[in-house]
């Protein structure tokens, strides 16, 4: 049997794609569903803060560990983002959810905008980019406000060199805008950080810097036909707003954009109050 015609299947907290991947993913309350999207280089632990708070608002909540993160399967091929779209229409699929409100965080929110790119909004009712990567992070000479290559260069030479340190020097500093003038930093956050990376593949997160940094976003915004929110924090030190969340909203048709004053790019941690109740209100409205 072929990748093509080999069923996704469904066990308990497990999903197998058609190329016989795990993802490992949680599914809680009930309701109308709210499909989340993790970040670089972490879980769906990640969520857990807006996942709690919507299950007991009322919704059910679904977050899966992306291929070669958290508990999922590591394979060696296949992290790109394409397949992290596959797969999350696998996850779609297999739940047969419908009128869901997808929501991607950092690298998750490419994961999501290449999903509606790929298999349209036939499942989707609205969807929103948290300190998302879209459109494109790497600076071209078509894309001049990006990140220069030498930026991701930088994190492929600190995940070979020592990949634990480099997640600790991430949420130590500019994740969490713990490195900013009177920042008070939370060694729990910073765990948390590092434990979550560490649980991933090291070739999977590897290979992931490339598929955050490197793909092109812009045509597949293009084809969001939902209402969509766009919330980023202006001293995001990660994925800086103009080149990210303020051209995204640009790209996309009617799209409203929420600029969180001062805030980092981990907001669902450090402004996590102020983001369950955004995203409470768009999904209500």
């Amino acid at each position: 049997m072929n990748e093509s015609t080999r069923p996704v299947t469904k066990t308990s907290n497990y999903i197998t794609t058609k190329d016989g991947v795990q993802l490992y993913y949680k599914d809680w309350g009930s309701g109308r569903p709210v499909v989340f999207s993790h970040g670089w280089p972490l879980s769906s632990d990640s969520w857990e803060a807006q996942m709690l708070f919507l299950a007991s608002q009322g919704y059910r909540v679904i977050a899966h560990d992306r291929r070669g993160h958290g508990r999922s399967s590591q394979p060696w091929d296949g992290n790109d983002m394409d397949h992290y779209a596959d797969d999350l229409a696998a996850v779609i699929e297999a739940l047969d959810l419908k009128d869901a409100v997808l929501v991607g965080f950092s690298t998750g929110g490419g994961e999501v905008t290449r999903y509606i790119g790929r298999h349209g909004t036939k499942r989707v009712s609205k969807a929103v980019l948290v300190s998302s990567v879209p459109p494109l992070m790497l600076k071209t000479p078509a894309n001049p406000g990006g990140l220069p290559i030498e930026v991701f260069d930088g994190l492929r030479k600190g995940s070979i060199d020592n990949r634990s340190q480099l997640y600790l020097d991430l949420a130590a500093g500019p994740f969490f805008g713990f490195n900013r003038p009177g920042a008070k930093p939370s060694q729990g956050l910073i765990n948390s950080f590092w434990m979550q990376g560490m649980m991933g593949g090291h070739k999977n997160t590897y290979d992931s810097i490339a598929a955050f940094s490197a793909t092109d976003f812009t045509e597949d915004l293009k084809r969001f036909d939902v209402p969509t929110l766009v919330i980023h924090g202006d001293d995001d030190q990660v994925v800086p707003i103009d080149a990210a969340g303020k051209a995204s909203a640009k790209l996309v048709k009617d799209a409203k954009l929420i600029v969180y004053p001062g805030a980092p790019h981990g907001i669902t941690d450090t402004h996590k109050d102020r983001l369950n109740n955004d995203l409470l209100d768009f999904i209500k409205a």
